[in-house]
């Protein structure tokens, strides 16, 4: 993202909070709008899992999430 397109996010961003809004929703919205525009990133260049490759490894995840309990 080049530096006018980041100031426009943030401005973006900005306007659609409330005016009380506090610091730190703020740098959280822009946190998660970061996030979602790194996933549809990822998305439209292919750097995807299919659905059953990500049941695969939630499900060995839970299953050693477990058994260090």
């Amino acid at each position: 993202m080049s530096e006018a397109s980041a100031k426009e996010a943030v401005r973006q961003v900005l306007e659609k909070l409330p005016d009380d809004v506090t610091m730190e929703e703020v740098m959280y919205h822009l946190y998660v709008r970061e996030k979602i525009q790194h996933g549809l990133e990822d998305a439209a260049s292919g750097r995807t899992l299919p659905e059953e490759e990500v049941e695969k490894r939630m499900e060995r995840w839970l299953k050693s999430d477990m058994t260090t309990d």
